[in-house]
């Protein structure tokens, strides 16, 4: 799935890196494939950016976990800190305006904290600190964005939904 280079890349990157670490599949060309996919220009990654992305993903993965939105805001705020430079509107290769939260020049690893932090942080502001998740099947660990139309999306997928009332049915049968 290819994304319009917009301030949602940020927030898909984020949940793709927080599931790749789940996954236990973070080698170099899984990751980079994942870079690419996301639009991150230059993703050639070596085993120090690689390990530092990763160290990045499990931060990034206590954005979804966040049990209020004052947790979720002092979590983004953390990435920011630590992730975001100095933002700027461009243009290139064809494109609309669009935000770049890091030079282009920067190292991989600052480009991908930059791009995600700052993903989230617009992403959390537009959707009123609401839609970024973890699955609520117990035996999954998937992160999601919420991007359905009423907001209230409770799994990461419809097999984990259905996995998940199929068991409540059975308990209550029981």
């Amino acid at each position: 799935m290819q994304f319009e280079h917009d301030n949602m890349v940020g927030v898909h990157l984020a949940v793709a890196l927080v599931n790749l670490d789940s996954s236990g599949s973070w080698a170099p060309e899984v990751l980079e494939r994942a870079l690419r996919e996301y639009q991150i220009r230059r993703p050639r990654v070596t085993g120090s950016s690689g390990e530092e992305i990763r160290a990045w993903s499990r931060r990034m993965r206590l954005v979804f976990e966040a049990s209020s939105q004052t947790e979720l805001c002092q979590n983004i705020n953390a990435l920011l800190a630590d992730g975001a430079g100095s933002v700027y509107l461009t243009t290139h290769d064809n494109l609309r305006p669009h935000l770049h939260f890091a030079p282009d020049g920067q190292d991989l690893q600052s480009r991908v904290k930059a791009v995600t932090a700052g993903g989230l942080a617009i992403f959390t502001m537009e959707a009123e600190g609401e839609r970024l998740g973890v699955c609520a099947l117990g035996s999954c660990r998937t992160a999601f964005v919420d991007t359905s139309r009423n907001g209230r999306r409770a799994y990461c997928c419809a097999r984990c939904a259905n996995t998940d009332a199929v068991r409540r049915h059975r308990n209550k049968q029981r």
